[in-house]
């Protein structure tokens, strides 16, 4: 696991064993709030040991950016804390995500000691906040990734955990592109010093528009792609034609996944307008 701090008392941490998952901490003076957790327990208990043991602060709550397993199965490692999500985060946990875990459990080891905990504390709408010490938490929706999807703003520092709203490639295959573009345009209002994604690098401020601009365009391109192939017969077989450089994207991103979950992205929304 990497560590790397953003800001005073605010930490981001990086899983090293799957697909650059990010997790975050914001440590406040008797105790701390988690935004999700990283997808081995091996990695989140480092986690735990970092903010409970060294810094001494225990967790009391959790924030659940989306239902993924990737960013929720370490729930489980701090029973003392309270869960927090959007109300579809619950819901998508109790279906999509157990159903996910349980398939996975006899090919993995490492999944024996997970339990699925749900969060106890929902909200809808517009949103929810949280204070830690003097610092406030925003938790606002960003979807598209996911129906679930939010972000955690925390406006003292400009600090946004954007969740899987925003990642160095868009995925599309729980998700919806035009609600995906809207939370990316809603980025920029926020002003922004470091956006923390739900995968990869954090991105900092001056890299910022860019980086909305590229998973845009990309947006953008796939579906223009995705458009020329329904005009043709068979266009299921077609969906290599769609290069993911073509539309913007290097293959080298996510530690050499992002030819897949491209594809996927490509396959998702031909399904969709059929």
């Amino acid at each position: 696991m990497l560590r790397e701090r953003v800001a005073d008392n605010i930490y981001v941490f990086t899983s090293e064993l799957y697909a650059q998952v990010n997790a975050g901490a914001v440590v406040g003076p008797d105790w701390s709030i988690l935004i999700d957790t990283l997808p081995y327990p091996e990695e989140t208990l480092e986690i735990r040991e970092l903010v409970e043991g060294r810094l001494g602060s225990p967790v009391r709550y959790i924030v659940n950016t989306h239902h993924h397993p990737d960013h929720v199965l370490g729930n489980c490692f701090f029973p003392q804390a309270a869960v927090i999500g959007h109300a579809l985060c619950r819901e998508l946990m109790d279906t999509r995500t157990r159903a996910r875990l349980e398939a996975a459990r006899p090919q993995s080891r490492e999944l024996q000691s997970v339990e699925l905990v749900l969060p106890n504390i929902v909200f809808a709408g517009d949103g929810l906040t949280l204070r830690v010490g003097r610092r406030t938490l925003e938790l606002i929706p960003l979807a598209g990734h996911s129906p679930d999807g939010i972000g955690v703003l925390i406006p003292e520092d400009h600090v946004l955990f954007a969740g899987d709203a925003m990642m160095p490639l868009p995925y599309l295959v729980d998700g919806n592109s035009e609600e995906l573009g809207s939370s990316l345009r809603r980025i920029p209002k926020l002003k922004l010093e470091n956006l923390v994604q739900g995968h990869g690098e954090i991105i900092l401020r001056g890299e910022i528009p860019n980086a909305l601009r590229s998973n845009l365009n990309y947006l953008a391109a796939v579906e223009r792609g995705v458009s020329r192939l329904r005009r043709r017969r068979n266009p299921q077989d077609l969906i290599d034609e769609i290069s993911i450089e073509e539309c913007g994207k290097s293959r080298i991103l996510l530690g050499g996944i992002a030819p897949e979950l491209h594809r996927q992205n490509v396959q998702t929304l031909l399904e969709q307008g059929s």
